[in-house]
């Protein structure tokens, strides 16, 4: 028999043996020996009251054997000889969709701008230390795309787009840890990200597809509203038949390019900010009620939070225990900051983006003469403005929190994870009050809803700005370009995804998509 239950267990009984099993047989009321295995579907926290208390979901297999398998099998066969399908962009939706070639027969050839996992590194170095942004290869370009350096957060509500599951037992498959399946909030870290990657990339490889790294794409050849060619940086032209565009939210040139070219795009409602940074114990204390350091069985704390002023949403996003802000610029002369977590989340400093909603059609009367470029254009000025507060380098400028509510210039700044450093900058008038009056406001609200939020210990840092893509790039019901034939804008950077895994899901849909009538 099997049997499909819930579970309370408080954090004292978390640290008994076998308590599951204790707990499981006492649910079902039978004997402890009858149960031959259990298998964790969920697992999450409940620390809204003093008695901390996890949730599981359980599978509980009575007297008889428990399966070891998964029920997902990945079927990758060598398509060496078989129709090409081009991907531009090997970030998730990238690396999704060559996956999906693959276990469907068809060969793809993913042209990625910047180099792969281990190469990255030095640049990624670069920014941190020398402040020199390498525009093919940064926080956000390069093998895995900006996943691969945001900490691997995989929650998501986009349950509806394809199958969820799936997602994670292909990572699994490829490296990641089981646990992701089990957690209510999962992620896979920083640090290991990398080599589930480069799994992902051997696959590809071992299975007849091709990846070409530093490959910049800059410029397609359409003849009667259907993509004949794409132009490489190094003046190369590439004949193809089914084009998935795949660049990610921070490919600006590809919107320029697209835009020049008279193909429709639509200027996007996206969201701006700061990133705010405590010390974790502070949210731990507030999230956990402990007035001392967490429990070891206790993972470092997270929040969400959201409300709205002037009727636009002020709320937390990507939010990092335990993690540390980097500068995830782009090019030369902006700066952006992302936040991230290795996979203990054992840094000092807990992050989270604060961002204001922007409504592409209500709120950028004064960029209106740039069309459906309004949105990005908005965007670029506030990076701009963010380096030349910050001493026009990787530096950013920021202030402590309470000083930023009350606007007034911090004359010294709290320890930060953020390694080019800080600088001090009157950021309640620097940003357009459309964002900066907000957020005082939402900081405010925040610290009525946990209690030790709001506090001079935190500081807020400028700006967070990619948060999603500020332009759309439309496609019909076959996932096509109305206007270009064969072109299958995909991901984040089609405004079709929010994340690892609505970015992983719908590029396995345009996989799907691509193929029809090759």
């Amino acid at each position: 028999m099997i049997k499909d239950i819930q579970l309370r267990v408080t954090l004292p009984e978390e640290k008994q043996p076998d308590i599951l099993t204790k707990k499981s047989a006492q649910f079902l009321g039978i004997s402890s020996g009858d149960i031959s295995g259990i298998k964790v579907l969920r697992k999450s926290i409940d620390a809204r009251k003093k008695l901390i208390v996890f949730n599981y979901k359980v599978t509980v297999f009575i007297n008889e054997p428990m399966p070891e398998s998964s029920e997902y099998h990945f079927d990758y066969k060598d398509v060496s000889n078989d129709k090409p399908i081009h991907i531009i962009g090997f970030g998730p939706a990238g690396m999704y969709a060559a996956l999906r070639c693959i276990e469907l027969g068809f060969k793809p050839i993913v042209l990625e701008r910047g180099k792969n996992v281990q190469d990255r590194r030095r640049d990624l170095k670069a920014i941190n230390q020398d402040h020199f942004v390498n525009e093919d290869s940064n926080y956000c370009f390069g093998e895995g795309g900006a996943g691969t350096y945001s900490d691997g957060k995989l929650y998501t509500r986009s349950l509806k787009r394809g199958d969820v599951r799936r997602v994670f037992e292909n990572l699994v498959y490829h490296g990641a840890t089981d646990q992701i399946l089990v957690d209510a909030h999962p992620h896979i870290g920083t640090n290991k990200l990398p080599k589930v990657v480069q799994n992902v990339r051997e696959t590809i490889i071992n299975n007849g597809g091709e990846i070409h790294f530093e490959t910049r794409v800059t410029d397609f050849i359409i003849s009667k509203e259907e993509i004949k060619a794409l132009v490489l940086q190094n003046g190369q032209t590439m004949d193809v038949e089914r084009v998935i565009l795949a660049t990610g939210h921070s490919a600006r040139d590809i919107y320029y390019l697209l835009h020049d070219k008279n193909i429709a795009l639509e200027a996007k409602s996206f969201a701006m900010g700061v990133r705010v940074e405590h010390p974790q114990h502070i949210i731990d204390s507030i999230q956990y009620s402990c007035s001392s350091e967490r429990d070891a069985l206790l993972p470092a704390a997270a929040y969400s939070l959201v409300e709205q002023v002037n009727e636009r949403g002020v709320y937390s996003f990507c939010m990092c225990p335990g993690g540390f802000i980097v500068p995830a610029a782009t090019a030369n002369g902006e700066v952006v900051v992302n936040g991230m977590s290795p996979s203990k989340r054992n840094n000092q400093f807990a992050n989270s983006g604060i961002v204001v909603e922007i409504n592409a059609d209500k709120d950028l009367y004064k960029y209106e003469h740039f069309g459906v470029l309004k949105a990005l254009k908005y965007q670029e000025d506030l990076e701009r403005l963010a380096f030349t507060a910050g001493g026009r380098s990787q530096v950013a400028p920021a202030q402590r929190l309470t000083d930023f509510v009350n606007g007034t210039l911090s004359a010294d700044l709290n320890p930060t994870s953020y390694q080019p450093g800080l600088k001090s900058a009157p950021l309640h008038s620097l940003l357009p009050k459309l964002i900066g009056g907000r957020l005082r406001n939402g900081f405010k609200a925040f610290g009525e809803k946990m209690k030790g939020f709001y506090t001079e210990e935190a500081n807020i840092i400028g700006v967070e700005s990619r948060t999603s893509s500020p332009i759309s790039i439309p496609r019909n019901e076959r996932l096509e370009h109305p206007q270009i034939s064969n072109l299958y804008p995909c991901g984040e950077g089609g405004g079709y995804a929010g994340g690892i895994v609505s970015a992983a899901m719908d590029g396995e849909r345009c996989a799907e998509a691509a193929i029809i009538g090759l």
